[in-house]
């Protein structure tokens, strides 16, 4: 009886203790505060066009697909540059064999200064069978082409799986910081150093699917397959908040924390080291192999 009442307490301490112990598996705590709330949603055809591959896009009352083949992918980009703001949108991504494949949202100012442009990435990198999605979020300054790529990269697998539902993921742009946010849950800040650190020149907003089977899975160890085609990205809720390219310069940034400065508050702080804690799996500041003198800003103090 004495071993069976023993057997039983250790199951239930198992239990207790693997779902705070296992990252994979276990909820980030609450942030507090909910910015995607405080944000009114747009329909597609109200802020974006399509940039190319229209034949690979379908729109459905206010929720957008775009797919890959072995023909074309496809891109969406908005109508309106901005210089700061929250944007936002919920995406939900194939199941299955998707290596190779990029699911993106992101920043970028590529178009008006091809091989010197700024980009602010979230980037879902596709996956083999029974391994989990990485979401990459990454910032380009001022020089990104003829080979002279230099990339902040951070990576993380997320706690849900993004393939059974939409989650929503946004990105906030102020003079101060980048800040990636998921679920209204902040994963990464990207703070301003120094001018040549940080990116100052207006961005419009963007989607895409495309093939990277070259590094996408595994550093391109695994390609795009397109047996298993087409490769969808769904999204919806589109959220773009802020000054545009266009505003009076009395325009100023929103805020996506109850503090009247704007930055994070100490709750958020908290949860943001939280999840790079259990679900962060990769830090360019910290990869010996790079040459942080392309990165000042791992070294630079403030």
């Amino acid at each position: 009886m004495v071993r069976q009442f023993c057997y039983m307490l250790l199951c239930l301490v198992i239990m207790i203790i693997v779902p705070i112990t296992n990252g994979i598996s276990s909820r980030p705590p609450s942030p507090g505060y909910f910015p995607s709330k405080k944000f009114r949603s747009m329909r597609f055809s109200q802020g974006f066009r399509n940039l190319w591959g229209p034949q690979h896009q379908n729109l459905n009352n206010h929720a957008l697909s775009i797919w890959l083949d072995r023909t074309s992918g496809s891109g969406f980009k908005s109508v309106r540059p901005f210089r700061s703001g929250y944007f936002g949108t919920s995406i939900k991504l194939q199941r299955g064999y998707t290596a190779g494949v990029i699911t993106s949202f992101y920043l970028s100012n590529s178009q008006v200064h091809p091989g010197h442009h700024d980009e602010v990435d979230m980037e879902f990198l596709g996956t083999t069978f029974g391994k989990p999605y990485v979401l990459q979020t990454n910032v380009y300054i001022r020089g990104s082409g003829d080979g002279n790529i230099i990339g902040r990269e951070m990576k993380f697998h997320l706690w849900f799986d993004p393939t059974k539902g939409f989650h929503h993921y946004a990105i906030f742009w102020s003079p101060k910081e980048i800040i990636f946010l998921v679920d209204d849950i902040p994963i990464r800040r990207y703070p301003r150093k120094s001018a040549a650190t940080f990116p100052q020149r207006p961005m419009w907003l963007y989607g895409s699917i495309w093939d990277a089977s070259s590094w996408a899975t595994e550093n391109g160890k695994y390609k795009a397959n397109y047996n298993y085609q087409p490769f969808v990205g769904q999204y919806t809720n589109f959220k773009a908040s802020g000054c545009s390219a266009y505003a009076p310069l009395s325009c100023h940034p929103v805020s996506i924390s109850p503090n009247r400065s704007g930055g994070l508050s100490r709750k958020q702080y908290y949860v943001m080291a939280w999840v790079q804690k259990h679900y962060k799996i990769y830090d360019y500041c910290k990869d010996r192999n790079r040459n942080h003198s392309l990165t000042p800003e791992c070294w630079l103090r403030g």
